[in-house]
């Protein structure tokens, strides 16, 4: 009888010892799966170059001209917006100001380019509170296009200027607008001062962008899966708030070092190249110890279905040695209303007395 009862819990002992080791063993290739994305990256990156006509790869001569026709189509194309989601809820006045940047981003890569609007709001403008008018629909172009667009990380919006020169003629008025830096010697960001660098600094993030062309597959759950593990694995939360770009898409992709802004930047530059449907969101999170704070994250489109993604919260700070376990890394994942809404509240109104914009409706159930 004791050999019996011996025997039972030696087998159980021999099971649950293989059980463990199943999992460690599952937990180990799941982190080895995760630093190889990371790796992957960094070894197509040294293996490629940007030239003028798009990306090449030094071995495989990869022709991406996609990365550089994909969005201007979009802006051209009024019906096909998926990743410029603001710009269409937008009046015609503002579209103006908005299509007027996007068409001279590569002027502005000098921060001293002038955008000249010529005659077009001088119908508003002839209006008594026509000034009043036109600020406002500058404004609301403003908050669109960068929200819209996190690949112009180089531009300090709040440098940028709106200008009226007015005409009198025989008692008639006529109103020509510009956009400049004022009195400002550059509306480049503090980290940028030059061309060059804003040139420089675009290389570099498009190597990046490149390999998720290159490596996109016809499922579109694995693709937005893989970026979501690459921004996370290779980007670190910056808690000093004193280091550059950590509200951008830089500080993200190439410094690695950011804060919830730059994570949702990364996130939706990266899913526009793989032509998914996503946009920002700001707004409010609470945290599981009940510290609300503003926040940033995003809303992805798969199928006919909005999800909600939150990469900084799926990438937590750990207090010394450790790993991040799958519920862990997946927490803010491809999340429905239901869930995700519990901790997170959006708001479209990016300033005080701006205009309010809408966010996609996230399907009530996960992924």
């Amino acid at each position: 009888m004791k050999s019996k009862i011996t025997n039972f819990i030696m087998n159980l002992m021999v099971i649950l010892i293989i059980l463990i080791l199943a999992f460690l063993g599952l937990i180990v290739y799941n982190e080895l799966t995760q630093a190889n994305v990371v790796s992957e990256v960094k070894d197509f990156v040294s293996n490629i170059t940007i030239s003028s006509g798009g990306v090449e790869d030094n071995t495989n001569q990869i022709q991406l001209l996609e990365i550089e026709t994909n969005l201007s189509e979009q802006i051209e194309n009024n019906t096909n917006y998926s990743s410029r989601y603001f710009y269409g809820q937008l009046d015609s006045y503002s579209k103006i100001i908005y299509q007027a940047i996007q068409n001279n981003k590569e002027n502005m890569k000098n921060g001293k380019y002038e955008i000249d609007l010529g005659k077009q709001f001088s119908d508003i403008l002839s209006n008594e509170n026509g000034e009043s008018l036109l600020g406002e629909y500058y404004q609301s172009a403003i908050e669109a296009y960068t929200y819209d667009n996190p690949d112009v990380f180089y531009i300090d919006f709040s440098k940028l200027y709106l200008n009226i020169e007015t005409t009198t003629r025989a008692l008639k008025k006529t109103f020509r607008v510009f956009i400049n830096a004022g009195n400002e010697e550059s509306y480049l960001t503090n980290e940028f001062s030059s061309e060059e660098e804003v040139k420089q600094a675009l290389d570099e993030i498009e190597k990046i962008q490149a390999y998720f062309i290159q490596n996109k597959s016809e499922d579109i759950y694995q693709n937005i899966k893989l970026v979501h593990d690459y921004i996370i694995q290779s980007t670190e939360y910056d808690q000093t708030m004193s280091n550059p770009n950590i509200d951008n898409l830089y500080g993200a992709l190439i410094s690695k070092n950011c804060v919830c802004s730059g994570y949702a930047k990364a996130f939706k530059y990266l899913m526009d190249s793989l032509n998914i449907p996503c946009v920002i969101v700001s707004g409010t999170a609470t945290d599981s110890e009940g510290k609300t704070e503003n926040h940033a994250w995003n809303y992805v489109q798969v199928g006919e279905v909005w999800y909600a993604v939150d990469c900084t919260w799926d990438d937590p700070i750990l207090i010394g040695p450790g790993f991040l376990s799958n519920s862990s890394k997946y927490r803010y994942f491809l999340k429905g209303a239901k869930i995700f809404n519990q901790s997170h509240l959006p708001d479209g109104q990016f300033t005080e007395n701006g205009k309010v914009f809408t966010y996609p409706e996230l399907d009530e159930n996960n992924y």
